[in-house]
């Protein structure tokens, strides 16, 4: 594979995201006769895929949040897969129109933009999401966290960044980040 490829790959994989996430969002109406937990469920699986990465994809998810802008992140919480507890008996309804839905994150560490590094933190992470009727549409009212992105996307996301930087001294931070996220990779598979 030629390194030409790779830019395209990656241009690819996000337009595909931006445009399977603005197709899908015509299947989710988030309207109160249904249930909130397809909103969270497709925010959550969004979000993994990096659409929160940047500010022009991140209007992807804009229908499913009540905030209005989304503040630039330091960091990135880097995820291996989440799961959002579908018991209704263990959220927490604190009305007919407004919820609280756990959901339990498999974090494998955080990425730090400034610093250019990945730290390695495996650890289960809960947090229960405030879902309630805005209008006639559920919203996701908060928390509102840092992405919670899918390791090989980040990684994909820091390739793309390090092609098309300029400056020889951030290139080499960047390859150096994606070393560590896929050496992280590498030890996971060995166990």
């Amino acid at each position: 594979m030629s390194l030409l490829s790779w830019p395209i790959r990656v241009f690819l994989c996000v337009l595909g995201i931006v445009v399977f996430g603005a197709t899908s969002l015509q299947a989710i109406s988030g309207h109160i006769t249904e249930d909130p937990a397809k909103i969270l469920q497709k925010f959550l699986s969004l979000d993994k895929k990096g659409v929160r990465l940047e500010a022009h994809t991140w209007q992807v998810v804009r229908p499913f949040v009540a905030w209005l802008e989304e503040p630039v992140w330091g960091q990135v919480v880097v995820i291996s897969r989440f799961e959002m507890v579908d018991d209704v008996s263990q959220w927490e309804i604190l009305n007919s129109l407004e919820a609280k839905i756990p959901v339990i994150f498999e974090v494998l560490g955080t990425m730090h933009w400034e610093r250019v590094t990945f730290v390695t933190n495996p650890h289960r992470e809960i947090q229960h999401f405030h879902l309630k009727a805005v209008g006639d549409r559920w919203q996701i009212v908060g928390p509102q966290l840092p992405p919670h992105v899918g390791r090989q996307r980040l990684v994909d996301f820091v390739r793309w960044a390090e092609l098309n930087e300029s400056e020889p001294e951030r290139k080499f931070l960047l390859n150096s980040l994606i070393k560590q996220l896929e050496l992280k990779n590498e030890k996971d598979a060995l166990k």
